[in-house]
């Protein structure tokens, strides 16, 4: 990775040290900051894809932070910086309240309640029946990554890098995991993951690690990357998308680093890797992972064996949103907010678009057979293809 885009990097605040508390500054968790390489511009294409916006509604501003839709059956559940929460169904707002302070992470959701985070470090739960309080409960620092829920609690990574686990009745808390942190490390967004017995969190210094559900120690963990080099900036490696897994293999990217994936089970071996540097993030199906790399190459690899497959490099920094597969489409946005759709075969482009003009900075998520976003800007946006 080119020490221009670590420059960026650290003039967005996107680089910490140690474990300080991060900026109160909102603005410097924009990754997407107005500095750096021109975007490429967009040959016109001819659509083979049918698109159309299904619905579109405006749920406030992310104001810096990163905010993602979570979606459980027909509902979704969406927060914005301003302390709004709201749920939807086919576009109409089923309810909406104030937490009554400023929120920098979310949503995680189930069938019976909503999680968001703070920047003070508290996590905050309703009913998603109706949005009536649950619980509070609070954490070590600011909470960037949306909290996830599980069987057996709600996982919440905060800021200085630890990982509790609260009851979901009542926010107690269950357990925390700590490790050391290099000096230096890039601000992560990306929610922990349950699968199996464990929950899965990317770290800074490239690792991907394995917690048991149970009492939080670290049953294995993997290296996605290798931090070398010599300067602080040089060595930062970091895991900072969430992991994705399918069947036993569970796979990860690092910035300044690699694509891995591992066995899910206690040995944690690692299957195959493949040097290539993403912060955005990864998708996985039955034969292929698809990366979107730091300079906006969305890439498609055997899942199996990482070869790749193909590439499509049009949208040289555009800083382009992981990946998300379904129906034989690849979705990834960009800063302009606008989707782009590509053929899972060989990457071609199949169809684009708009939403309103403002980063998408997160994946696109799937909303039964549609295509879901959230932009910075506020909006929610469901995007049907066929």
């Amino acid at each position: 990775m080119s020490r221009r885009l670590l420059a960026l990097f650290a003039a967005a605040g996107l680089l910490t040290a140690g474990c300080a508390t991060i900026s109160d500054s909102i603005d410097s968790i924009n990754p997407f900051v107005s500095a750096g390489p021109k975007m490429a511009v967009l040959a016109p294409i001819t659509n083979s894809t049918d698109v159309r916006t299904q619905w579109s509604v405006g749920v406030g501003k992310a104001a810096g932070y990163v905010f993602t839709p979570a979606v459980v059956g027909n509902a979704i559940y969406v927060a914005s910086a301003d302390g709004t929460v709201n749920k939807l169904e086919g576009g109409k707002t089923v309810w909406k309240i104030k937490a009554g302070q400023s929120l920098s992470a979310g949503v995680g959701a189930n069938g019976r309640m909503v999680v968001v985070g703070t920047p003070k470090g508290e996590v905050l739960a309703y009913s998603a029946e109706d949005g009536q309080p649950l619980w509070q409960a609070r954490v070590s620092s600011e909470v960037l990554a949306a909290p996830t829920i599980g069987d057996d609690g709600v996982a919440v990574k905060s800021g200085d890098n630890r990982v509790f686990l609260l009851d979901a009745g009542d926010g107690g808390r269950k357990w925390v995991y700590q490790r050391s942190t290099p000096s230096l490390s890039v601000r992560s967004v990306a929610s922990p993951v349950f699968a199996d017995r464990y929950v899965f969190v990317g770290f800074p210094g490239g690792k991907l690690v394995a917690l048991s559900i149970q009492n939080g120690a670290p049953v294995w963990e993997g290296a996605v990357a290798l931090p070398k080099g010599a300067t602080e900036l040089d060595r930062v490696a970091d895991v900072v998308a969430a992991p994705v897994i399918e069947g036993r293999q569970v796979c990860a990217v690092a910035f300044q680093g690699r694509v891995a994936c591992f066995d899910l089970g206690q040995s944690g071996a690692m299957i195959w890797s493949r040097d290539i540097s993403s912060a955005a993030g990864l998708a996985l199906d039955g034969r292929y992972l698809f990366v979107t790399d730091d300079k906006g190459a969305v890439h498609a690899l055997d899942r199996l064996s990482g070869s790749s497959l193909w590439k499509q490099d049009k949208l040289l920094n555009r800083r382009v949103s992981g990946p998300v597969v379904r129906r034989g489409l690849v979705a990834v946005a960009d800063a302009e907010g606008i989707v782009h759709f590509l053929s899972r075969e060989d990457g071609s482009f199949a169809a684009r678009q708009k939403t309103d003009g403002t980063p998408v900075r997160t994946p696109v998520q799937l909303l039964g057979s549609d295509f879901l976003v959230q932009t910075s800007g506020g909006n929610v946006s469901a995007i049907e293809a066929q």
